[in-house]
């Protein structure tokens, strides 16, 4: 079997060596063992692992915990646990699914505000039932009303209620706090659907596009497509190194 020395890896991935060892202080390549000299020794299958995780960082999506699967995901690789691998891949692209249609519910909730049509659909959710019914923390809805976000309603008995508006605004914010826009940010974006001064023309082809929460999607559900194609291109890759290095067995 052929082995290698850190500057050769680092050659060949096109990595500088101290990002190799980094690599293997994180966990990312199985640890490698030492020659009588003390120098490391690296086989085929690291330079594998590297080139996983390579294609696994590409793409820079964070929200609903992608990056932390991604990671996640080359360890297992580097520990030989490839049905794991294979299972956090397979969650990632659900994820990735679920944050496409996250996106995609926005821009029509945000159409539909701009044309003036009003849900069917009527909700009377406590603050916990909205936090389940979205998907998110009761502490993250408490931190966007702090931020002015929102203006929630009381009952009587001063418990705070949201309704189908509240509900659609809440949509707004959890899907661009994903794409990782600020809280100021966002309530710039929502006063400008507020005031209606725009209409969905300008919004999707606007001077300033930060401003657009239509646009925001858009770019958001271009980089989750982007995300797809990787992920379904390393079950494939890691698939292939299974076979390749475990005697063809998947």
């Amino acid at each position: 079997m052929k082995t290698y020395h850190t500057s050769e890896v680092a050659a060949l991935v096109g990595l500088h060596p101290n990002t190799i060892r980094r690599y293997e202080e994180w966990e990312l390549i199985p640890i490698p063992p030492r020659a009588n000299n003390g120098y490391r020794v690296f086989t085929d299958f690291h330079i594998e692992t590297i080139k996983i995780a390579q294609v696994a960082f590409q793409i820079e999506v964070l929200q609903s915990g992608l990056r932390i699967i991604m990671v996640e995901m080359v360890k297992a690789v580097a520990r030989y646990d490839f049905a794991e691998a294979q299972a956090l891949l397979d969650r990632y692209l659900e994820l990735v699914e679920k944050e496409i249609a996250n996106a995609n519910d926005v821009i029509h909730v945000v159409e539909n505000i701009l044309v003036g049509k009003t849900e069917e659909e009527a909700l009377c959710l406590t603050r916990s039932e909205t936090a389940e019914y979205l998907g998110v923390t009761s502490e993250a809805l408490r931190n966007w009303e702090r931020n002015g976000l929102l203006a929630v309603k009381r009952s009587k008995n001063n418990y705070r209620l949201y309704d189908q508006e509240d509900i659609k605004r809440l949509k707004i914010i959890r899907t661009l706090r994903s794409a990782k826009y600020s809280l100021a940010a966002i309530l710039r974006m929502l006063n400008a659907v507020e005031q209606e001064k725009q209409d969905i023309k300008s919004l999707l082809n606007p001077v300033t596009p930060d401003d657009s929460i239509i646009s925001a999607c858009d770019n958001l559900i271009d980089s989750l497509e982007k995300a797809k194609i990787n992920a379904c291109e390393l079950k494939k890759q890691v698939a292939d190194v299974q076979k390749r290095f475990f005697n063809n067995k998947v």
